[in-house]
């Protein structure tokens, strides 16, 4: 399964909030440390929001934080909401696949998207932002 790019970058800025000294950042230097534009970056943040994952403050001392919840969130669940839980393929739509009516692909399909976010529901964005993630990458000083 490959996630969207809105999915990838909204798993990176979560990452790197959860991994920020205060846990504190802005749009801008999170999309400095995750080489994406701030317009992208933007967007996920407002998903994020909206989910209850992120808060923001305006300004001095404002920035961008990583709430208690959005600490815990499992990361399959995060996926599931960031990708609004779509399919791996669309066999509906304006051209509708001929096969629907004896397909087994398409639950063998849904079998496995099932296990994919079943695995990484062991893992809380907090359990990926762990001790060596800045440093490691040599962010530390991109975030704070």
């Amino acid at each position: 399964m490959q996630l969207s790019r809105f999915s990838d970058l909204g798993l990176r800025a979560m990452m790197l909030l959860a991994a920020a000294d205060d846990g504190r950042s802005t749009t801008k230097a999170i999309a400095a440390a995750a080489q994406a534009s701030e317009h992208h970056i933007a967007k996920a943040i407002t998903r994020l929001s909206a989910l209850g994952c992120v808060s923001s403050l305006r300004g001095r001392g404002g920035g961008l934080r990583i709430t208690d919840t959005g600490r815990a969130m499992r990361v399959g669940e995060l996926i599931r909401l960031l990708e609004h839980d779509r399919p791996v393929v669309e066999c509906g739509g304006d051209k509708p696949c001929p096969l629907v009516p004896a397909c087994r692909l398409r639950r063998a399909l849904a079998d496995a998207q099932s296990s994919f976010y079943r695995e990484l529901d062991r893992y809380t964005v907090a359990d990926l932002a762990g001790p060596t993630l800045l440093p490691l990458t040599g962010l530390r000083t991109a975030v704070g």
